[in-house]
């Protein structure tokens, strides 16, 4: 069967129905999570998605778009309501919307704490449980975004790698309490380009040259791409990953898996 689909009996004919599953995507309006957001359209999912800012232009009209901070228990519950409303059902929760501020411990303020630390680990605390009512009488998947960063701590990320070890925690135990109904696991990309990997080479002293340096560690010879991460959502998703939960995938290219030495200096 292709796990794209729900299969559901009518009550009132006996007949046997498939309908798509559903998908809520957080984040999903620009870098990773857009590349998530347009692989499960692709595929054939209802998709409902969120952020902060508003609807993208380019944004296909079927998928429903919500604008909302995932740090507010009001506004989780209001994206949970929409979904529930309109498809009845929650198969795939996948955590993405994610903030960072770039600086160390000692430069971040209190304000800092809150704006980190509110979207990145309360917003996918409160999507877990707003998403788990529904989701344990149903069975389903939640993939969290997390970052290589929570075990390799990227330089003047202080919050924002401490926030993504907190993530990586609390996949292991969703899995473990709310298992077999429910599969989590998370994702850990490296190096992927978006506005956010922008933003933190320009924090070096010369952004070229840090640039090149980190590309020369990548063992593939390229930097990611949102769909490298998407393709592995949309592993985690379906069926063929029925025995994986509490795992952390890292896909980065191979950066990790390297010596602290420059491979391409050899």
């Amino acid at each position: 069967m292709d796990s794209r689909w729900r299969v559901v009996c009518s009550s009132s004919t006996d007949e046997i129905i498939m309908l798509p599953k559903t998908a809520i995507i957080t984040g999903g309006t620009r870098g990773i999570g857009r590349g998530i957001v347009d692989r499960f359209h692709k595929d054939g999912w209802n998709i409902v998605t969120c952020s902060r800012g508003q609807r993208p232009k380019d944004l296909n009209e079927k998928i429903i778009w919500e604008q909302a901070d995932v740090g507010n228990i009001n506004d989780t519950d209001r994206v949970i309501e929409k979904t529930i409303s309109t498809f009845g059902v929650i198969d795939l929760l996948v955590n993405n919307a994610g903030i960072q501020v770039e600086k160390n411990i000692m430069d971040s303020t209190d304000d800092d704490w809150d704006l980190v630390i509110g979207a990145n680990c309360r917003g996918v605390f409160n999507m877990c449980r707003a998403s788990l009512e529904h989701m344990t009488k149903t069975g389903g998947s939640i993939v969290n975004i997390s970052s290589i960063s929570a075990n390799a701590s990227d330089p003047s990320m202080a919050l924002y790698n401490a926030s993504k070890s907190f993530v990586n925690g609390l996949t292991r135990s969703i899995a473990t309490d709310h298992g077999p109904t429910i599969r989590c696991n998370a994702v850990c990309p490296g190096w992927v380009m978006t506005e956010m990997a922008d933003v933190v080479f320009e924090l070096a002293s010369n952004p070229d040259v840090a640039k090149k340096d980190a590309l020369s560690r990548h063992p593939v010879g390229r930097f990611g791409k949102p769909e490298d991460i998407a393709n592995m959502v949309a592993w985690l998703a379906s069926d063929e990953s029925g025995y994986v939960s509490g795992q952390l995938f890292t896909v980065d290219g191979g950066l990790t898996a390297a010596s602290p030495i420059n491979p391409g200096l050899f």
